[in-house]
């Protein structure tokens, strides 16, 4: 029975060391969920998983406590750090995705090597940086280092202080998730609505994800995938994912070409295509994942990837040109029929499409429509799970944007059980709104972190496709689209001119 009992033990350790592997967002997801001290909101970290964490954290910056254990200073002092650390750690931070707090435990042998890289000399001892510049280490007096002690931490008031003057914020001690109102945050806070890069980002590499598990490539759907990647290429809000894109467009005729449903080769699709697509990352191997920010529900069944793709088909909607509207909206339409899994919502979603009788000619027409859609369909959802009770009771669908949000948007507002036709919307005021809200604010946070080095390309619709019904980018101008995406500037400009000295035959103007 001993055998048994050691044997039993043995394996949860090897489970729980597997589970903390370097790197693993798992480390990050477990923050505050349980364990010996529920109240702990500092992440431990230690020698093998450090660089790991830091690197993988979709946070803007990190605040690493090097202490001892056995440190009596050090056990006074935690419960102010866990005070600060709750605002913004865990699945109920009350400020989400900004600051990643993590201490190390320099007693233990694991971490000697590490602490020494940060010539730590006393306990406690704090550092403040961008997450992936911890991997460098610190050393006293040294110049140009974006890692910084910090010099007056030693109440969680005067570390919370410095930490606003680092960047420009007000947060406080006594600061509550924010719920007034039904809106996922405060109306004053665009940081928030920035963070919603990440989650579009996590839409993204998600929705590819699923078309690949649930092999959903086939003959009659390659046009419409190719036609969606296009528009991402060109106009998604993040830079790695319209490079990983261009990646995947580049290469889609040799693993996807034309003749792979042929009669003499129906058994190749999807058993191979699967692998081959899956080391294409479509926004890059450090795209965040589990970690929804803007579109985080109370509830693990709500919001996330939903919300995450609606925040993209708006962001897609404000950063096209005239000439791409009609383009744009099929693509999208033809996207959702083809590839959400959802069917009751992929064939409400296909019957808003199809009432558009008239070709869309200016962005703006493009933008309020798909605005006007989202109001529809949170309509009819908002009354079905207010009788089954399956919404986010923290989170109900409202109309949108409420006039907290955008004032002026609002000519007149009928009673609160009216729908978006029984609102004297300014449709104006609403563009603006979209434009700012989809378009400056939402990649705002991503620029601060130099992430981008542009917010969108020059690329316009004779870059993206030769005719409304093209199927197939030529490999040469997929690869230009590439270069466009990831270099911008003098090599776009002239492979644009190449493209238009080609005269492509358009069917609409």
């Amino acid at each position: 029975m001993s055998h048994v009992y050691w044997i039993l033990i043995l394996n949860l350790w090897i489970l729980k060391a597997t589970s903390l592997q370097p790197g693993s967002r798992t480390v990050l997801r477990e923050i505050g969920s349980g364990g010996s001290d529920p109240k702990d909101y500092g992440v431990e970290l230690n020698a093998t998983n450090f660089d790991g964490v830091l690197k993988d954290t979709p946070a803007t910056y990190a605040i690493v406590e090097f202490f001892a254990h056995w440190c009596p200073a050090c056990r006074n002092y935690k419960p102010h750090y866990e005070k600060v650390a709750r605002l913004f750690n865990g699945p109920d931070a009350v400020h989400p995705g900004i600051i990643l707090m993590t201490r190390v435990d320099c007693a233990l042998k694991i971490n000697t090597g590490l602490c020494d890289k940060f010539s730590v000399s006393h306990y406690p001892m704090l550092f403040w940086g961008p997450p992936t510049k911890f991997s460098t280490g610190w050393k006293p007096n040294q110049e140009k280092s974006e890692i910084r002690e910090i010099d007056n931490w030693r109440t969680a008031e005067l570390l919370l202080n410095w930490i606003n003057k680092q960047i420009g914020s007000s947060y406080g001690l006594d600061d509550e998730k924010f719920e007034n109102e039904q809106l996922p945050s405060n109306k004053s806070d665009p940081g928030q609505t920035a963070q919603a890069i990440f989650d579009v980002e996590e839409a993204t590499a998600i929705a590819f994800d699923i078309i690949l598990e649930q092999k959903m490539i086939k003959s009659k759907t390659r046009a419409s995938l190719i036609k969606f990647l296009q528009l991402l290429v060109a106009h998604h809000p993040s830079q790695r994912c319209r490079k990983g894109s261009a990646e995947v467009l580049v290469n889609f005729d040799e693993f996807c070409p034309l003749d792979m449903w042929s009669s003499d080769k129906h058994d190749v699709p999807t058993s191979n295509l699967k692998e081959v697509l899956h080391d294409f990352q479509i926004c890059g191997k450090e795209v965040p994942r589990g970690y929804w920010m803007f579109c985080r529900g109370s509830r693990n069944e709500t919001r996330g990837f939903s919300c995450g793709l609606w925040v993209l088909m708006h962001s897609l909607s404000v950063r096209i040109e005239d000439g791409e509207s009609q383009f744009a909206f099929t693509s999208i339409c033809d996207f959702i029929h083809n590839f959400f899994i959802c069917e009751e919502c992929r064939q409400h979603f296909y019957e808003m499409c199809s009432r558009v009788t008239s070709p869309f000619k200016k962005s703006r027409d493009f933008a309020l429509w798909l605005w006007s859609a989202h109001n529809e369909v949170n309509e009819r959802l908002m009354k079905e799970e207010a009788s089954l009770k399956t919404g986010d009771p923290k989170f109900p669908k409202i109309i949108w944007p409420p006039k907290q949000l955008c004032p002026s948007c609002y000519h007149l507002v009928g009673p609160k059980d009216k729908g978006t036709n029984q609102i004297d919307w300014d449709q104006n005021e609403v563009f603006k709104f979209l434009m700012s809200y989809y378009g400056n604010t939402l990649i705002s946070l991503y620029k601060g972190k130099g992430v981008l080095a542009d917010g969108r390309t020059n690329a316009t619709l004779d870059d993206l496709v030769t005719s409304t019904n093209a199927v197939v980018v030529p490999i040469g101008a997929a690869f230009a689209i590439a270069i466009a995406s990831c270099m911008f500037g003098a090599l776009a400009c002239y492979w644009r001119s190449r493209q238009k000295s080609r005269k492509p035959r358009r069917s609409w103007n």
